[in-house]
């Protein structure tokens, strides 16, 4: 089985369900249905160690991938969620380049074997970061760069909800992003797995998914 990352260089959108349930049986039955990876929140969400280590345990019997957010940057944090299983991280509340090369050295320190299969994923979530952005895209390491609606359209002055098949304010910033790099954006909707495509975005009608995009073979104005 390919890895997350093999499946962005060879120019695949990759489809991250976040489950929204403490479940290893969603897990497995998710991935089973055809979704890449599924997504554990550890910020907001209710899952300790031992249940992403059931998770990922799940969702790799269904034939597919964990990632996981860390409640937050904390070397020791980020290891135990990488020793748990979890195929790769989404590290929140990246604002600066020092923290982007933080992230990247603690997912080196705890995969020093199977560094080169974990997939490295920060979130531009705040106007500091966007202001940071040249300089945080040059940080060697990071596989994706994940815009989070929320928060970010509320460090803009908006709403932080995201409307269903809407990306919110933050989608402005996705142009500029997509003509060097991966990215990743989140997208919600009303009704069980109806997939439609839109431009580069799948759109998958349930409670949350993540698309990843790989980066073009040329950039575009």
């Amino acid at each position: 089985m390919s890895s997350l990352k093999q499946r962005l260089a060879e120019g695949r959108s990759l489809l991250m369900v976040n489950p929204n349930h403490v479940s290893s049986t969603l897990a497995e039955k998710l991935t089973a249905s055809g979704a890449d990876a599924i997504f554990i929140d550890c910020e907001h969400g209710a899952a300790d160690f031992q249940q992403v280590q059931l998770m990922a345990k799940g969702a790799r019997l269904g034939g597919g991938f964990t990632i996981v957010r860390p409640q937050n940057q904390e070397r020791s944090v980020i290891t135990r969620c990488l020793n748990c299983g979890a195929d790769g991280v989404m590290v929140p509340l990246v604002h600066t380049a020092a923290k982007a090369r933080a992230v990247v050295e603690t997912v080196r320190y705890a995969c020093p074997d199977t560094f080169a299969d974990k997939l490295v994923i920060v979130m531009i979530e705040s106007l500091e970061a966007v202001d940071n952005l040249d300089e945080i895209l040059t940080v060697e390491g990071i596989d994706v760069f994940f815009v989070g609606p929320g928060d970010l359209s509320q460090s803009m002055g908006y709403s932080p909800a995201v409307a269903a098949g809407d990306a919110g304010p933050s989608q402005c910033w996705i142009w500029w992003m997509r003509r060097w790099h991966a990215y990743g954006l989140r997208v919600v909707g009303r009704a069980p797995w109806r997939c439609a495509r839109m431009s580069n975005i799948w759109s998958v009608a349930g409670r949350s998914c993540s698309i990843t995009t790989p980066i073009p073979s040329s950039p575009k104005g």
